[in-house]
């Protein structure tokens, strides 16, 4: 859910994020190191669901994201699906050095597709891009598959911070792209109207699903992401 208000001058916008993905991909670690410049070598698996919220300035504008770190255990996935709703952008996470965690992923995006919104945001990821030695899956089969299902992609390492902050900016960026464009075309909207009386709109609340295309980030993106 976001909120764009005329008279606000600070927290405009309020973005919520889920981190989502196989167990021990690194989920937690990367928001860790995004929120806090922190890495725990020894974290345990999230318990359930945990979120942050970090505050990143786009345009002048000071944007919220609600970061929210989904267990990736299958006996908890009953319990944090309801968590999905209202998620405006996704980080779909795998780990380099184990196949098997990237195979997982057309599971995790049709459950996130099932529980949200189609069009919302989401960034294909591959953590610990540290493990050169290990990798198991190669840059280009992960950047083949985010072209094919439309997302934005990374590699990132959680351990030496590579990518990490640009990750999560990318997606926050793309949905505060996507709502300004929508809030441009209220604006437009509004100018074409005839006058009717003295009330105005101040608020626009983001519930909806959003219009437009996306424009192409220095990820690699071939389709259209969006925010509910």
């Amino acid at each position: 859910m976001a909120f764009y208000s005329e008279e606000d001058s600070a927290d405009d916008y309020l973005f919520k994020v889920v981190l989502i993905g196989d167990s021990a991909v690194g989920k937690s670690n990367l928001l860790a190191r995004f929120a806090r410049d922190e890495f725990y070598p020894n974290s345990k698996s999230t318990i359930g669901v945990e979120f942050q919220t970090q505050k990143i300035d786009i345009n002048g504008k000071e944007v919220k994201a609600q970061i929210w770190d989904t267990a990736g255990q299958e006996r908890f996935r009953a319990v944090t699906s309801a968590y999905y709703r209202g998620a405006v952008g996704a980080l779909v996470v795998y780990d380099i050095s184990r196949r098997q965690t990237f195979e997982s992923i057309g599971r995790w995006l049709n459950e996130l597709h099932t529980h949200s919104d189609m069009n919302v945001v989401t960034i294909l990821v591959g953590n610990k891009s540290d493990l050169k030695d290990a990798r198991e899956v190669p840059t280009a089969e992960g950047k083949a598959l985010a072209e094919a299902q439309g997302l934005f992609f990374m590699e990132t390492s959680a351990l030496d911070s590579s990518n990490v902050t640009a990750a999560f900016e990318t997606v926050v960026k793309e949905i505060y792209n996507i709502l300004s464009r929508k809030v441009i075309s209220q604006e437009l909207k509004k100018q074409d109207a005839p006058e009717m009386g003295n009330g105005k709109t101040v608020v626009l609340q983001r519930d909806g699903e959003p219009g437009g295309e996306n424009p192409e980030g220095e990820a690699a993106k071939q389709g259209g992401g969006g925010c509910c």
